[in-house]
């Protein structure tokens, strides 16, 4: 009698798959263990298994989410020369790459009362990744001779939250326009950081 084979890292990748389109249809509270069961064909007990809990399923997700962005900025930072140049373009990046499927499902989970804290510590982490590039950059244009930062860290937060804030104007802003918000936004903080 032939036994089949269990593909353990098959079996979490479809439950995830089919988790990431639920969540993205129904959001996270409408979005049951039976229905992520039923969606992937693994019993609830499989996806207990490999996530533990509905919020350990999302915050893998969401790690792969923020996985993918750094692979795809690594992809195409090497077309950038100069910190400057380098600004600009992660600037650009950052606003074509912020509308994500599971994208209001995280909003809905941290501002919800019943996340648990740990979960809430977990996506919060998420931003050290944009965090990281941008002050690797910041890092290249200060050991380059282009800025003079007293504070990296500091800078980094700066830079981060600014792009941070103007990401969500995607859902109300033409393209274009915004864009040249990014742009004129870069510059302005260049403005500050370029070395005389």
């Amino acid at each position: 009698m032939n036994k089949r084979h269990y593909d353990s890292g098959e079996t979490r990748r479809i439950i995830a798959e089919k988790a990431g389109k639920l969540f993205a249809q129904k959001g996270f509270a409408a979005t049951s263990i039976a229905d992520i069961s039923r969606e992937s064909g693994f019993s609830k007990g499989h996806i207990y298994y490999h996530f533990d809990n509905k919020e350990k399923l999302f915050v893998a997700l969401a790690k792969d989410t923020m996985r993918t962005w750094e692979e795809k900025w690594s992809a195409v930072e090497p077309n950038y020369q100069t910190a400057t140049e380098k600004l600009y373009a992660v600037a650009r990046f950052a606003m074509n790459n912020y509308k994500t499927p599971l994208l209001h499902v995280g909003q809905e989970l941290a501002g919800s009362p019943n996340t648990d804290p740990e979960t809430l510590r977990q996506l919060r982490e998420l931003a050290e990744t944009p965090m990281g590039v941008y002050g690797a950059i910041l890092r290249q244009g200060i050991e380059e001779g282009e800025f003079g930062i007293d504070d990296l860290p500091g800078a980094t937060f700066l830079f981060g939250t600014w792009v941070g804030s103007l990401c969500p104007l995607i859902f109300s802003m033409e393209s274009e326009a915004l864009e040249r918000l990014f742009r004129q936004g870069v510059g302005i903080f260049l403005g500050g950081i370029r070395r005389n």
